[in-house]
């Protein structure tokens, strides 16, 4: 489709003329590109026509390519399907890349990125090595134990390795889940008694109305999010019903979902209003007694952050480090902050003091080059674990078992980087790219 095409040098950028190869029209000028196999990204011979982006000139250059023989479009990640099946990737560094062009943050494209060079795929591969070693002395003890050749102590070397074994992927595995949290969100709940302000919380934080604010309490029925970049964190932001108790049964059903929105959060902010909290008075059983309804108490433990809203409509801040103080007292609250959902006020040093907060949370974890990223991972990383322990239960003198244990090891480690029984994992998979890559 270009003259002097054999003269393109591989990996090398050329100027042509992009012509059709029946009637020779030009179509367009643009960068050719030619990879050859091996070294391609799929392993096979690639061309890149890099091309002006109208719709004229993309269907004329396909309807010209479809006059070629053996041409059609490729399907939904093929080139990445043919890339693994040229073991050009595993299937760790697919999933890199698929988290790669679906990221939103900073972070996110970090741990994507980090993954799709392998990060993964080292550390997997060389524990799977351990293992098949350990498998290969196992079975010569098995085969020719009674031999001259086979050293004596043989076996204890195989015991030690796979007891270090086991316990580096017992830490691996006590990791609180940051990679699939980071990857998928981390989810944060808005808790707290009805107008105090959770929906107009949320649309502050969204900087748009994502949620219906009113003045009826019980307004808010069911979880409502938003997706946040908070300084390079994914949020998932839950707004949930307001938690009192109530004989309508459908605004049950809210607080229902609103507690099951808190059990599975990463992070619970509970709102509560300072006009309803008695700040100026007097009595002395209410100065040690924060005025909190007993089903919003239930909620707030040593992992919930407390903000107190409208301060706008309370004069005077003398009281509210005495009053954060007792709330943190009485409730075992983590933090608690003044802010107003209407003005802003206080909302800046309350993002600035939650972006500290999950960095302190996640940033450490973030560094580890072999974070665990899907949840699968960690089940095949389980099964191995458990096979190792099971490899360790078994006595000397029934060997045999103990190796088929570390085969089973061998081949749950096998099944993240996709060396076996990974075909349903890459229909799946391959689903999430765009046509073609």
């Amino acid at each position: 489709m270009t003259k002097d095409a054999y003269n393109i040098k591989p990996r090398r950028a050329s100027f042509r003329r992009i012509l059709h190869p029946q009637t020779g029209h030009v179509l367009d000028r643009g960068i050719v590109l030619f990879f050859p196999g091996p070294n391609s990204f799929t392993g096979e011979d690639i061309v890149e026509l890099h091309i002006h982006g109208g719709n004229a000139v993309i269907n004329g250059i396909l309807e010209a390519l479809n006059e070629l023989p053996y041409f059609r479009i490729a399907e939904q990640g093929e080139f990445a399907r043919r890339a693994f099946d040229n073991d050009k990737l595993d299937l760790t560094e697919l999933e890199g890349l698929a988290d790669l062009l679906n990221a939103e943050t900073e972070l996110q494209r970090r741990l994507a990125l980090q993954q799709a060079e392998g990060g993964l795929r080292h550390v997997f591969d060389h524990w799977r090595e351990k293992i098949i070693h350990s498998m290969a002395i196992t079975e010569a003890v098995i085969d020719f134990g009674e031999d001259e050749n086979i050293e004596d102590g043989a076996l204890d070397e195989v015991i030690k390795n796979i007891k270090e074994l086991r316990d580096t992927i017992t830490q691996h595995l006590d990791d609180k889940h940051v990679g699939e949290i980071v990857r998928s969100g981390v989810q944060v709940a808005i808790v707290g008694p009805p107008n105090a302000g959770k929906s107009s919380l949320l649309n502050r934080l969204a900087k748009r109305e994502a949620a219906i604010v009113s003045d009826i309490p019980g307004t808010t029925r069911d979880v409502v999010e938003v997706t946040l970049n908070l300084g390079g964190f994914p949020v998932i932001l839950s707004d949930t019903a307001g938690l009192r108790e109530s004989d309508d049964r459908i605004e049950m059903e809210g607080v229902k979902r609103a507690k099951a929105r808190v059990e599975l959060s990463d992070i619970k902010i509970c709102l509560l209003s300072l006009s309803n909290l008695n700040l100026d008075s007097e009595s002395s059983e209410q100065q040690h007694n924060v005025n909190i309804d007993p089903i919003v108490r239930q909620v707030i433990d040593a992992d919930t952050y407390v903000l107190l809203n409208k301060q706008d409509m309370v004069p005077g801040t003398s009281s509210f480090l005495a009053l954060a103080d007792r709330i943190e007292r009485e409730t075992g609250a983590r933090k608690v902050w003044s802010i107003s959902c209407k003005t802003g006020q206080g909302m800046d040093v309350f993002l600035r003091d939650m972006v500290q907060i999950l960095k302190a949370r996640f940033d450490q974890s973030l560094a580890n080059p072999a974070l665990i990223t899907q949840a699968r991972h960690r089940q095949h990383l389980e099964q191995c674990l458990e096979s190792l322990e099971a490899f360790l239960d078994i006595p000397v003198q029934d060997i045999v078992l103990g190796a088929e244990e570390l085969r089973q090891a061998a081949n749950s480690l096998g099944r993240i980087t996709g060396r076996i029984d990974v075909e349903n994992v890459l229909d799946a998979l391959f689903g999430q790219f765009c046509i073609g890559k």
